[in-house]
């Protein structure tokens, strides 16, 4: 019986190679052309960028107190909106994946993304209809004696936040329900078998079981909210000003693209000093926690 010529494997990493193609051909290679450009300066009125001579300047001006002022703006939205999306989606999730009915997940799933099926553009400015000083939540508030006058609410920092915790909130829910819905039944019914009940079941057992998600979808929602510029443009005015707008503006009508550049590296450092801070806090607040619940074994175990 003739012996089968012996089967050549290819490497398992060439599985990996389309996607690692696409990131650097799609990602590594324009953040690095953005952080080149922001050591650059702009050559002229129409000129856009020029790096004969690299320098830390544009650096420099991206931090004047104009500018300083929109990056702490840009934060102070991007935390809030984060939290209150963790704080809307959660029991949303929770009741999605754990109380509804298998056979109605599905549904509930669709129904959380029909947002999706709408340009962001669009929904964002069908907030700008209902805020509006003439729009019907106004009148209806004050047929109902809630305000004295028109609303005023569009155009500040209040109607950038709804916007964004109305956009990105499904980014939130999703990830938390597959989290919520991969933690066993049997491990929450063990839970309270042991006496906890359904407070110390879902902090003990749920959250620490369904952390993976929650950071998922955290990071889903705040680091494209920090970079979002149409929902401040549509809604915030002069209040409501975001770092995004400004990059925009100087790749666009200012044609400063080292300038540009420059606030763009420097938002993705905030991003990312922010991110950190906040793994560190968090993991320095449960420590006691987590030290508590810890099991240790004996020998004789």
């Amino acid at each position: 019986m003739p012996q089968r010529p012996p089967r050549v494997r290819s490497p398992r990493f060439v599985l990996a190679v389309p996607a690692w193609a696409w990131l650097l051909a799609f990602f590594v290679a324009p953040i690095g052309m953005v952080v080149w450009f922001s050591f650059g300066y702009k050559p002229g009125i129409f000129g856009t960028h020029a790096n004969d001579v690299l320098s830390f300047d544009r650096y420099v001006e991206a931090l004047s107190p104009t500018f300083f002022t929109t990056f702490q703006n840009t934060l102070w939205v991007g935390v809030l909106g984060t939290l209150l999306c963790l704080i809307i989606g959660m029991p949303v999730a929770y009741w999605m994946a754990v109380k509804a009915p298998p056979e109605r997940r599905g549904l509930l799933l669709a129904l959380v993304m029909v947002p999706f099926w709408t340009n962001f553009l669009v929904r964002t400015l069908g907030w700008q209809v209902i805020l509006a000083p003439e729009g019907w939540l106004s009148t209806l508030l004050q047929g109902i004696g809630v305000t004295d006058g028109p609303l005023e609410v569009l155009y500040t920092r209040a109607a950038v936040l709804i916007g964004v915790v109305y956009n990105y909130l499904p980014l939130m829910i999703l990830p938390l329900f597959v989290a919520f819905d991969r933690v066993s039944t049997p491990l929450r019914e063990a839970s309270k078998d042991l006496g906890a009940n359904a407070v110390s079941t879902f902090l003990r057992v749920t959250v620490p079981l369904a952390r993976p998600g929650i950071i998922a979808g955290v990071l889903l929602v705040y680091i494209p909210l920090m970079g979002d510029y149409i929902t401040a443009t549509v809604l915030g005015g002069a209040q409501g000003n975001m770092i995004g707008q400004l990059v925009a503006s100087q790749f666009g009508t200012a044609q400063n693209w080292a300038l540009g550049s420059a606030m763009a590296v420097l938002l993705i450092i905030v991003i990312m000093l922010s991110i950190g801070i906040a793994a560190a806090l968090i993991w320095a607040a449960t420590l006691p926690f987590r030290s508590r619940s810890r099991l240790i074994l004996g020998e004789g175990s």
